[in-house]
């Protein structure tokens, strides 16, 4: 099947599901509280919808549902959902009812209390819904986990961690005194946010003082090299074909000696050494394209798998300073976790709750010209699952996505189920509502806010996926 189609299909899965599990927490806290609920639908209906329990031909085959208060349907643009709540203006801009006596079943007759609810749903739906899934994948699949100890050689780190103190094959072993128990991305935003790291250092423990304004973590993954990486001696593990290493006869196995005269031992130093070489042509204005390609142009010696033979070749790198071979790491001991239903539900609120914390901790990094870059909308979105069907993954990335969504709408912003509740306190804490126009102006806002977001996500989109396809 088409990786295209599979990621398609995977995302459209993922959606529908969260958006009516989200809307489904607003409709079932406005049924609770015998609240009108107009309409439940998923995706957007603008001007026109793909199915309504409204419909004619629906009607006579159901004919229970013509007299059911709530209509339930599909519409045709796929960017959410909804529920339409009597009683109260939201993304539909239905004024006309507003102007009519209140009643006592819409949503502007309830107590503040009950209306915090009935907007709080859809986030607490979202975050009950990744708590459920990320114990059920526990329970079915486990968790694999490379512990810390397993980086039996420890890391290399570049120039910035040795400025503070970290050293090649230090071992990160806690952060605030606090263990630092598995390898993963996440020890990048460990540090970060740490003030002190604890580094084994050849069988003794070290404290080092981290920078007191603290560390970027975008940084820390985007830099060239990496902050750190596992120690590898610079091994070939396989070759891209076509790629500049295919053809310059480098195959599998071979080790990297020497890049230029400069001695190999690791891949970081062959990194350091492409790293050097870049900067010197990005910070020189005058630099033409035989400048690039002559620093993009390595004199490298590589010894065979055996050591029988020594190959001396001269490397152009291509644009991207990537020579087109994957490497060779050392084997990390893995180490499998299993869960049963007493201990997979307190092991799925501890990881949610790791998973929301990080995320959070994260959207700082938005503010910026590269955490802007990074905005994507749907075809981010999807792109992020695999390229075949693995519904382990599907689950836990569903879970992710739940909590994106969960946290997204809990943001001040109006329109968003956040900036209802903003206004909700200031009704509970002043005693005055907003006035009808007030909300109107508001909600337009607010849908300006969204729409200005989306505009965004999607020129990213068109920039880092569609441009390239057309060598743009």
């Amino acid at each position: 099947m088409n990786i295209v189609l599979i990621k398609t299909l995977q995302l459209l899965l993922c959606l529908s599901l969260l958006v009516v599990l989200h809307e489904g927490g607003h409709f079932g806290f406005a049924k609770l509280f015998g609240v009108k609920v107009e309409k439940f639908f998923m995706f957007f209906d603008y001007k026109f919808k793909l199915f309504s329990t409204k419909s004619k031909w629906f009607t006579r085959l159901f004919p229970h549902f013509k007299d059911n208060e709530t209509e339930y349907g599909i519409g045709w643009i796929p960017l959410g959902g909804y529920v339409k709540i009597a009683g109260m203006i939201d993304e539909s801009m239905d004024t006309e009812q507003m102007k009519q006596p209140a009643k006592a079943n819409e949503f502007r007759s309830q107590k503040v209390w009950k209306r915090f609810f009935i907007m709080f749903g859809g986030v607490l739906m979202n975050l009950i819904t990744a708590w459920v899934i990320y114990s059920l994948v526990l329970l079915a699949w486990g968790r694999d986990y490379y512990p810390m100890t397993s980086i039996e050689n420890g890391f290399e780190y570049n120039e910035q961690a040795h400025s503070i103190g970290f050293q090649d094959g230090d071992i990160p072993i806690a952060a605030d005194g606090k263990e630092i128990v598995e390898f993963s991305t996440a020890v990048m935003r460990t540090i970060s946010n740490a003030k002190t790291i604890t580094v084994l250092r050849q069988g003794e423990e070290i404290v080092l003082k981290m920078p007191e304004e603290g560390l970027s973590m975008l940084q820390m993954l985007q830099s060239q090299p990496q902050f750190l990486t596992p120690l590898a001696e610079a091994f070939i593990d396989s070759v891209v074909p076509g790629s500049v290493a295919d053809k310059a006869g480098i195959e599998k196995g071979m080790r990297l000696l020497s890049v230029n005269g400069k001695e190999i031992s690791t891949w970081g130093d062959f990194d350091k050494e492409v790293t050097l070489r870049r900067e010197d042509v990005l910070g020189s204005p005058d630099c033409t394209a035989a400048d690039s390609l002559k620093w993009r142009t390595l004199d490298a010696v590589f010894a065979s798998a055996d050591g029988s033979r020594i190959d001396s070749v001269s490397l152009h790198l291509d644009e991207n300073y990537m020579m087109g071979v994957t490497r060779q790491f050392p084997d990390l001991k893995k180490e499998h976790l299993s869960y049963n239903l007493a201990n997979c539900f307190p092991a799925g609120l501890s990881y949610g709750w790791r998973v929301l914390k990080s995320y959070v901790n994260d959207l700082k990094y938005v503010a910026s010209a590269d955490g802007a870059k990074s905005v994507g909308s749907f075809i981010t979105i999807g792109n992020i699952f695999p390229d075949s069907w693995n519904w382990q993954q599907f689950w836990m990335l569903t879970a992710f996505i739940s909590i994106i969504l969960a946290v997204m709408n809990i943001l001040p912003i109006p329109g968003l189920d956040g900036g209802h509740i903003v206004l909700l306190f200031y009704e509970g804490i002043t005693g005055r509502q907003p006035s009808d126009k007030a909300m109107e102006w508001i909600e337009k806002i607010g849908l300006f806010i969204i729409i200005a977001l989306m505009v965004l996500a999607l020129s990213n989109d068109v920039r880092n996926f569609i441009f390239p396809l057309f060598g743009l």
